[in-house]
C-alpha cells in the first residue's frame, strides 16, 4: 500500500486574509492608461497610486495610517505633462519616490513625513535623456542615489540622481523593453523585451552577458488567460508571488535547490479583478501578527490590503527561521564606488523587535546636492567672511550713486514741467 509523502515546508500553510474594509483605501481613481506596470508602490511609511488626472500625469501619496475614504480633493503629486506610467520608492530613503511618464522624463520627489496639504508640483530633480516615453524606473538595491530608467526608445539609462547626471547608457535592445529587475547586489540586471528574449546585462561593462538560455529547469502552466503577470520574489523566504492584471487571484510558490525546484503553495482570491499590486518590503511587515508578506490589491476604485499570515500558535517567542534578517534602509556603498566596480550585498537588519521607519533625512551626495530642497539660510553680517566685505562696500557705493542720480533726474523733470506750464499759459 503506497502512501503519499507530503513535502515539509514551513510556508506550506501560509494563507491570505483580507483586512476589514475600513482598513483599506476607498474612492481612489486608479489610472486607466494602457501600460503594464503595477500602478502602485508601497513602503513602511507611504502608499503611492497612479491616478486619473486631467492636464497631465499625477499620483496619490497617502500615509499608511490614512485609511478609509480618500477625499476627492486630496492633494496630488503633479508635475509631469503626460500620464505617469511607473513609480518606485527608494529602498534607502522612505521619503524619496521616482516617477516616469509619457512626457519623456523621469522625476525624483521628496515626500514630507506629514500628509500633503497642497499639491506637490516641484520635483527635486528632473531626468531628461530619453527621446520617447519612459515606462520603467528602478532603484539600485545597494548603492545610494543610483536609478535606472527604460524608455520606448529602447534605451536604458542609469543616473546618479544626487547630481542629475547620466552615468551609463545602453542601447542593446532592438524592441520595446517590458521589465527590468536588478539582482540582489546590483551587479547585474535582467530585462524582458518585445522580441521575446530574456537578457542579463552588466551595466558597468555596458554589454549583454547572457541571452541564449537553455530549457527552463521548471515549467508550470497557470491558466489560459492573456493577462500580464506581475511577479514578486521574496529572497528571505525564497517565495515567488504571481498576480495577473485583470485576474482576481494571487498564486505563490516556494523555490528550492532540488527538483522539481518550484513548489505550489496556495492561492488567494479576491472578489474583484485587480489592476495592479503593491508589495510591502519585508522590513515593513508586522511580525507580532505573524505576517509573511503584506499585499496591496489595486482594484477599480479602492486599494484592498491583504496580509499573508503564518498559521502558527500565538507565542511571545521570536522565530528566526520564519523571520531571517532582511535588507535594511542603509545603502552599502556610494555611487562612485559602484561605478568603479565594487559590489556589496544589502546591509541586513533584524526583525526581532519590529521595524521602525527612520525620520526623513537629507540624501548624501558628493557633488552639488540637487536633492536638498531646503532654502538657503540667510546669514547675518557678523557671519560674513572677510573676502565678501570689499564686494559689499562696492555694492553700497553703487546704491548711493544710483540714489543721487535719481534725485538729480527728479529735479530736472520738475524744472521741465514748470517750463512747459509757462509755455502753456503764455507767460513765457
Amino acid at each position: 500500500m503506497s502512501r503519499s509523502i507530503v513535502r515539509q515546508s514551513k510556508f506550506r500553510h501560509v494563507f491570505g486574509q483580507a483586512v476589514k474594509a475600513e482598513q483599506g483605501y476607498d474612492d481612489i481613481r486608479v489610472s486607466k492608461v494602457t501600460w503594464d506596470s503595477s500602478f502602485c508602490a508601497v513602503n513602511p511609511k507611504f502608499l503611492a497610486v497612479i491616478v486619473e488626472s486631467s492636464g497631465g500625469g499625477a499620483f496619490l501619496v497617502l500615509p499608511l495610517s490614512k485609511t478609509g475614504r480618500v477625499d476627492k480633493n486630496y492633494p496630488l503629486v503633479i508635475g509631469h505633462s503626460g500620464p505617469v506610467l511607473d513609480i518606485d520608492w527608494c529602498p534607502h530613503d522612505d521619503n524619496i519616490l521616482a516617477s516616469c511618464s509619457e512626457d519623456c522624463t523621469a522625476m525624483v520627489w521628496q515626500i514630507p513625513d506629514h500628509a500633503l496639504t497642497r499639491p506637490l508640483s516641484d520635483p527635486v530633480v528632473v531626468l531628461e535623456g530619453h527621446s520617447k516615453r519612459v515606462g520603467i524606473v528602478s532603484w539600485h538595491p545597494t548603492a545610494r542615489n543610483i536609478l535606472l530608467t527604460a524608455g520606448s526608445d529602447n534605451l536604458i539609462i542609469i543616473w546618479n540622481v544626487g547630481t542629475g547626471e547620466p552615468l551609463i547608457s545602453m542601447d542593446d535592445h532592438p524592441d520595446l523593453i517590458y521589465s527590468v529587475s536588478w539582482n540582489r547586489n546590483g551587479s547585474l540586471f535582467c530585462t524582458t523585451c518585445k522580441d521575446r528574449r530574456l537578457r542579463v546585462c552588466d551595466p558597468r561593462k555596458r554589454e549583454v552577458v547572457a541571452t541564449n538560455f537553455e530549457e527552463p529547469i521548471a515549467l508550470l502552466e497557470l491558466d489560459t488567460s492573456n493577462g500580464v503577470l506581475l511577479p514578486y520574489y521574496d529572497p528571505d523566504a525564497n517565495m515567488v508571488y504571481l498576480c495577473g492584471k485583470g485576474d482576481s487571484s494571487v498564486r505563490y510558490f516556494e523555490i528550492t535547490e532540488e527538483p522539481p525546484y518550484v513548489h505550489y503553495l496556495n492561492t488567494f482570491s479576491s472578489k474583484e479583478p485587480q489592476r495592479g499590486m503593491g508589495f510591502m518590503p519585508k522590513r515593513g511587515v508586522d511580525v507580532s501578527k505573524w505576517m509573511n508578506l503584506r499585499l496591496y490589491f489595486l482594484l477599480h476604485t479602492n486599494v484592498s490590503v491583504v496580509p499573508l499570515i503564518f498559521p502558527v500558535a500565538q507565542s511571545d517567542l521570536f522565530q528566526d527561521d520564519l523571520y531571517p534578517d532582511t535588507a535594511g534602509p542603509e545603502p552599502a556603498m556610494e555611487p562612485e564606488e559602484w561605478l568603479d566596480g565594487r559590489d556589496e550585498d544589502p546591509i541586513l537588519v533584524s526583525m526581532r523587535q519590529g521595524y521602525v521607519p527612520p525620520k526623513s533625512r537629507e540624501l548624501k551626495v558628493v557633488k552639488k546636492n540637487v536633492l536638498d530642497s531646503r532654502p538657503t539660510t540667510r546669514r547675518s553680517m557678523s557671519t560674513l567672511d572677510t573676502n565678501s566685505l570689499p564686494l559689499l562696500e562696492r555694492l553700497l557705493e553703487e546704491i548711493q550713486n544710483l540714489k543721487a542720480t535719481v534725485l538729480s533726474q527728479e529735479k530736472r523733470i520738475c524744472d521741465l514741467e514748470n517750463k512747459l506750464s509757462q509755455y502753456t499759459n503764455g507767460s513765457a
